[in-house]
């Protein structure tokens, strides 16, 4: 091996040790033999693609791809940025722009979506849970930082961004062009529904939204409500301190949540009598889309026996995330602790599993222009599956007969984040050989 590969092979090793300490084995069980052995593995192999791999590599993107999938493989919402891209996501932050409304994490190497926020352009191109960006503006997501695939979706009001997409048992990208907009979150609804059930809709946690959910609780028990369903489908903004106050709503003791991490010492976080503002029997509706804050609600409110979680598994998403600075001036964005249920299930990599597992109808192929179709499970035209279940459980019980087409983990290898899609819808790199 010439002194130039050594230098960039004990350059980019070392590197990767700042990385490596927060990462491996979870931080808790590896030892720095450990750690080292495992970054002299990783300086053979990066030896061998510079000495025998068939072409010359480009070892900038080798290093990248190796830095994005050893943070990906512990936290698919993490990023590591160089110094100018951190430096542009620091301006970005203190800038209001306009955007497509998604919200992403990494998904095999590539950026997927979490969901979109209800109304935005993005939820109106019909991107979902099951759909993975391919390119965003023509660059390839393929090891591109997390943070900066979110500064790139951010722009000037009107402006267009043009996305490549992966839909859900479609092998060819779909292109789309999003217009850039303001993103207003949805305000909460509420309706009487008959034998007096109330129901809530939130579809987002953030801003005044928890002041709505309280005032509209408030005004179904006013108006004679015997049993209330909550509705969180789809609501994937609002952090952990919205989950929280949610929670407190429905629950006037005992824990809610804990933060804890390997620098964190354990938070809990428990109800205020004061905060209550309803003993009603209480039903929570969630999906593939519920995230963050509403997951924090849920879990709480289902550990607690105060109601029943009737739906789909959740993404997965309740961390405390950290910008770390290097010398160099990049910096590397990740979680440096998670939530977990009262029952000490760490949300971000289970999800929440409802208590009452219901498969919704989901979209299983897409037509020509590239819009989802929904084909199976079947379902009466003007029915909602989980609606009517969260109201049968909330005034008949819990019913040994759950209605579901499949379980609510269908492949147990899945830890969270959504519906893995199969390898076979995963693209490969353009220089990637034949198979």
């Amino acid at each position: 091996m010439t002194r130039r590969i050594k230098y960039f092979v004990a350059s980019t090793s070392t590197c990767l040790v700042f990385v490596l300490l927060f990462g491996a084995m979870r931080g808790k069980s590896a030892s720095p033999e450990d750690t080292y052995r495992h970054l002299a593995v990783y300086t053979e192999v990066l030896s061998r693609i510079k000495s025998d791999y068939v072409e010359e590599p480009d070892m900038k993107s080798v290093t990248l791809g190796a830095l994005n999938g050893l943070l990906e493989s512990i936290d698919p919402y993490a990023s590591y940025l160089n110094a100018d891209q951190y430096k542009q996501w620091l301006k970005s932050k203190d800038e209001h722009k306009a955007d497509v409304g998604l919200i992403m994490s990494k998904k095999f190497g590539y950026v997927g979506i979490v969901d979109s926020i209800p109304g935005s352009p993005a939820a109106k191109a019909g991107l979902t849970t099951t759909d993975v960006i391919e390119t965003i503006n023509g660059i390839a997501t393929r090891d591109m930082p997390l943070a900066f695939a979110q500064l790139l979706l951010k722009g000037d009001p009107g402006t267009t961004v043009e996305l490549g997409v992966l839909r859900f048992r479609k092998p060819e990208p779909t292109k789309l062009t999003l217009t850039r907009a303001i993103i207003e979150y949805p305000a909460v609804t509420a309706k009487m529904l008959p034998d007096q059930v109330g129901l809530i809709q939130a579809a987002s946690l953030e801003g005044s939204r928890l002041q709505e959910v309280a005032a509209k609780v408030e005004d179904l028990q006013k108006q004679g409500a015997k049993d209330l369903v909550l509705d969180l489908r789809h609501c994937a903004t609002g952090g952990p301190e919205q989950g929280e106050q949610l929670a407190n709503l429905f629950m006037d003791k005992g824990l809610i949540t804990y933060s804890e991490g390997q620098k964190v010492q354990r938070h809990d976080i428990t109800a205020d009598p004061a905060n209550d503002r309803s003993h009603l029997p209480l039903a929570v509706i969630v999906d593939r889309g519920t995230a963050n804050g509403a997951e924090i609600a849920a879990a709480a409110l289902m550990d607690d026996k105060r109601a029943e979680v009737v739906g789909e598994r959740t993404y997965g998403d309740a961390s405390i995330r950290k910008a770390i600075t290097m010398d160099d001036g990049s910096a590397v964005i990740l979680s440096v602790a998670k939530y977990y249920s009262p029952s000490g299930k760490a949300i971000q990599d289970t999800g929440v599993t409802p208590s009452v597992p219901v498969q919704e109808a989901e979209p299983v192929s897409v037509d020509d222009d590239g819009n989802p179709q929904t084909l199976e499970p079947q379902q009466p035209t003007g029915q909602d599956l989980l609606l009517n279940k969260a109201v049968e459980v909330v005034t008949k019980g819990k019913s040994a007969d759950v209605v579901s087409n499949s379980s609510s983990n269908p492949n147990p290898q899945d830890k969270g984040h959504g519906p893995l899609l199969t390898p076979l819808n995963v693209p490969k790199p353009a220089n990637a050989p034949p198979q």
